[in-house]
């Protein structure tokens, strides 16, 4: 088995290691600085924009589209290590790249099932980075974990369909810049399948009867690097039938195809997230002394820096191989891997994330290093994408079925 990168994905990863050195991690204090003199919080520093600017010229943009039409043309398995390298800095360096969630699986979504209009009007600006997406589906009234138990309705009118339904934690929803909302409803809430009663349409953020009602916090957070997480309420917006993606009761396979790929793209950042967190445990590890002797020097703290990195070693190999099959046998044939990475990754890059913390004592829960931000953003991953238990009842229920 060859676990080498190939030639394409060894450039590429020289040309982004050097981009994330020269100009991603300088500019995140000057990203902090600029956000707090913006008028709105949601506003984007124009270090961000500078960001872009430069990963175009330098070719590092929409690496996540396997399309070579619309994007690089990377297979799962070259964009896994430059998606982890993004990791390390994932408030600014994925957006910078034009490969910041939800962007990512919208552009996907529109690429493989949008019609030509869709595209022209949705896609391009998009991934030409001039505009920014939001994907609604999660509810606050029912368990989204659960898909199926969505309430929103989408019903035709005409020439028109009138969406109707409460969103939150809609994730990009906040940036003024969001255009385009995908939302999934049910078109046919009394259908005898329960997976073909939903649809996916698109709603303009202007539509008369959207309103992005607020902010809603994670852990204390507002994630400005998706453009926040909103609570979005749509009273009876109406929209053309030409919005509809795809085909009416087509909502649900959709959304399984978009979630396939963002599952792994989340692992692969998440292993950067890990990746960073070992570098500022060590490199605490041998600035700071306690008790007569540097905390590099005390058994605990090896113990801790030997188990993340064994840890780390291990789950890239995993995700290394989910993307290997997901390229060879798809994402259906790559879905018992795409569930144990989706559960696998986000809890041990946590604990990961947690020993970092506990290594810098009062200064890993504070703003002054980047601990605590990455421990929220990998702490909600165990519930972004489908909750943990859910992955694990569905992985179980295909290992039982091998022996029944």
């Amino acid at each position: 088995m060859d676990f080498a990168f190939d030639a394409r994905t060894e450039e590429l990863r020289a040309r982004l290691l050097a981009f994330m050195d020269e100009y991603v991690y300088p500019a995140e204090p000057v990203a902090e600085e600029q956000r707090a003199l913006l008028a709105s919080p949601w506003d984007t520093p124009a270090v961000v924009e500078e960001l872009k600017e430069q990963a175009r010229s330098q070719g590092l943009w929409n690496l996540f589209l396997p399309d070579a039409e619309h994007g690089a043309g990377l297979t799962n398995l070259q964009y896994a290590p430059l998606a982890e390298i993004t990791g390390r800095s994932p408030q600014l360096a994925p957006t910078a790249l034009n490969c910041a969630a939800p962007d990512t699986g919208n552009m996907e979504v529109l690429a493989q099932f949008g019609d030509e209009r869709q595209q022209k009007q949705w896609l391009e600006p998009l991934l030409a980075g001039e505009i920014r997406s939001a994907f609604a589906m999660t509810e606050p009234e029912v368990a989204s974990s659960d898909a199926t138990n969505i309430t929103t309705l989408i019903e035709r009118d005409g020439a028109d369909y009138v969406v109707t339904g409460r969103k939150w934690y809609i994730s990009g929803a906040m940036n003024p810049d969001c255009q385009i909302f995908i939302v999934m409803g049910k078109t046919d809430p009394e259908g005898a399948d329960i997976r073909r009663q939903q649809s996916m349409v698109l709603v303009p953020r202007d539509t008369p009867g959207v309103t992005v009602r607020r902010a809603m916090k994670v852990f204390g957070y507002e994630d400005h690097s998706h453009g926040g997480h909103a609570e979005v309420v749509f009273d009876r917006a109406r929209v053309p039938v030409t919005n509809l993606i795809g085909e009416e009761g087509g909502g649900f396979a959709i959304a399984q195809a978009r979630l396939g790929p963002g599952r792994i793209h989340h692992c692969m950042r998440l292993i950067g997230m890990a990746e960073r967190a070992i570098e500022l445990m060590c490199r605490r590890a041998v600035s700071r002394d306690a008790f007569g002797k540097a905390l590099a020097q005390q058994g605990v703290v090896h113990n801790w820096i030997a188990d993340a990195r064994v840890t780390v070693e291990q789950l890239r190999l995993l995700v290394l191989k989910t993307a290997w099959m997901m390229d060879t046998v798809g994402n259906r044939g790559a879905h018992t891997e795409i569930q144990a990475i989706k559960i696998a990754t986000p809890r041990a890059v946590v604990d990961i994330i947690d020993r970092a913390i506990q290594l810098h004592g009062a200064g890993g829960v504070s703003q002054d290093f980047p601990l605590a931000e990455l421990y929220a953003g990998a702490r909600t991953l165990m519930i972004a994408d489908g909750p943990d238990e859910v992955h694990q009842r569905s992985l179980a229920r295909r290992e039982l079925k091998k022996y029944l």
